[in-house]
């Protein structure tokens, strides 16, 4: 009797797993399917990222050889000035126990001088163009910190380095802990940037998202990690310069740097709070510098 008992209720149960079972598994498929596709966009936004980094590292270092190149050249061209002065002082102090000077004597020492006044005006063209350029960043970074003077250099830092302008903004001033959701202060903060930058229409920047090395605990399924909050944070400051300061889109480039850019060992509290920060990097004009250079 009891085997018949067991045998009734062992049907039973097969038959309500064969009628629950299927609708589960569809549901787990379809949720696999669902984070599958989510996932894909993700890596597609950071090779975005990537791509859009490498060009800007690239661009940064054709400028950094293309200054050196342009030194090496001044500093030959100096070479090549003091050579001719010395040779056409000793050339005159020769003429001086000389009581004529043919023809041909007088125009060598006119074409040497015309060709030292030449070189001279190249060098102080190059001097000068580099000199403009570096007087536009300066003036930019005057602008940006009148701007936004009533905040502390903790919180938010502008500075010059190898001839790029960086604007270092603090996480606690834009977005909530482990989020890229933004705060009150946030577009407080970047209505200051924006309007400096609006009145440059001709700079280009990229705006980089940064964190510290903590991984990510008990975060929302919309973050997966450190790469993924930088990027998602550095594309919210673009959509807010865009939308509701209205400058170009095509001026701006996102990118996420996650922890792997520190300014200060991830050793305490307060070098994790330096590294978490948003970066506005103000790309090199280097088509308008060339430019100066090609007018001389």
């Amino acid at each position: 009797m009891k085997s018949k008992i067991f045998l009734a209720l062992a049907v039973v149960s097969i038959g309500a797993y064969s009628c629950v079972s299927p609708k589960k598994l569809q549901e787990s498929e379809a949720k696999v399917a669902q984070l599958n596709g989510a996932y894909a966009e993700l890596q597609g936004k950071y090779r975005d990222a990537e791509d859009a980094l490498q060009k800007s590292k690239s661009e940064a270092d054709k400028a950094t050889d293309k200054t050196k190149s342009l030194q090496s050249t001044i500093d030959d061209l100096n070479k090549q000035v003091d050579f001719l002065k010395a040779n056409n002082n000793v050339v005159l102090n020769q003429l001086k126990d000389m009581s004529v000077v043919t023809g041909a004597q007088a125009e060598s020492i006119k074409k040497s001088l015309d060709n030292i006044g030449a070189k001279d005006n190249y060098i102080q063209g190059l001097q000068s163009s580099m000199a403009r350029k570096d007087s536009i960043n300066m003036n930019l970074v005057m602008n940006l910190k009148g701007a936004i003077g009533d905040l502390s250099d903790g919180d938010i830092n502008v500075k010059v380095d190898k001839g790029v302008v960086y604007v270092d903004i603090s996480d606690k001033l834009l977005f909530k802990s482990g989020s890229f959701n933004v705060t009150d202060k946030a577009k407080v903060v970047l209505g200051k940037v924006a309007k400096v930058l609006a009145a440059q229409p001709q700079i280009e920047f990229m705006v980089e998202g940064h964190t510290d090395s903590k991984q990510l605990i008990g975060s929302s399924s919309s973050i997966e990690d450190n790469w993924d909050l930088s990027v998602k944070r550095a594309t919210t400051v673009v959509r807010i310069l865009q939308e509701t300061y209205g400058l170009d889109p095509k001026r701006m480039t996102a990118a996420g740097r996650a922890e792997y850019v520190p300014v200060a060992e991830n050793n305490s509290a307060d070098n994790r709070a330096k590294n978490r920060r948003t970066r506005i990097v103000i790309l090199p004009q280097l088509d308008q510098f060339f430019k100066l250079l090609e007018k001389k």
